[in-house]
């Protein structure tokens, strides 16, 4: 048995690690969940203690951050699903601040890819040839959502 072996230009690969950095940057980017301070963090909760407001609660609260998420590597399929999951993300995130609350500013649609596939078939002859071919692509939509964490204040 013969064993081949490849040899690799010197700095060959070397060039290779910037586009590698890059697309994993990327990679990494495209699901994470970001937030921006506007005010001071507290010891972290659980996300399960962080409740979702739909209008400013009644009392007094504190803003600590702004928070902006997607549905994106979930494994969602359905519109409810998708913004289930934006939910759960803007909580965990809201309780390693230690905000008790999310003010949720809104949930929408956000375009995140499309898959493509195509085929065709080609006939030929002495004489002539016929071809053809068919295509499709269906888009792709992630959820994205933002709100404030807050800290509401207990009465």
């Amino acid at each position: 048995m013969l064993l081949q072996q490849r040899v690799f230009a010197p700095g060959s690969l070397h060039r290779l690690r910037p586009l590698l950095l890059v697309g994993t940057v990327l990679r990494l980017s495209a699901c994470a969940t970001s937030h921006a301070m506007i005010g001071k963090a507290r010891p972290p909760i659980t996300s399960d203690a962080v409740q979702i407001y739909t209008r400013p609660p009644n009392g007094p609260y504190e803003e600590i951050a702004r928070l902006d998420t997607s549905s994106q590597t979930s494994f969602a399929s359905t519109a409810q699903g998708k913004t289930d999951a934006v939910i759960k993300r803007l909580k965990t995130e809201a309780a390693k601040l230690g905000a008790n609350g999310v003010l949720l500013e809104g949930i929408g649609d956000r375009p995140s890819g499309s898959i493509g596939t195509g085929m065709d078939s080609t006939s030929y002859s002495r004489s002539s040839s016929v071809g053809g071919g068919i295509g499709i692509g269906v888009g792709m939509n992630a959820k994205a959502g933002g709100g404030i964490a807050i800290y509401v204040e207990q009465q």
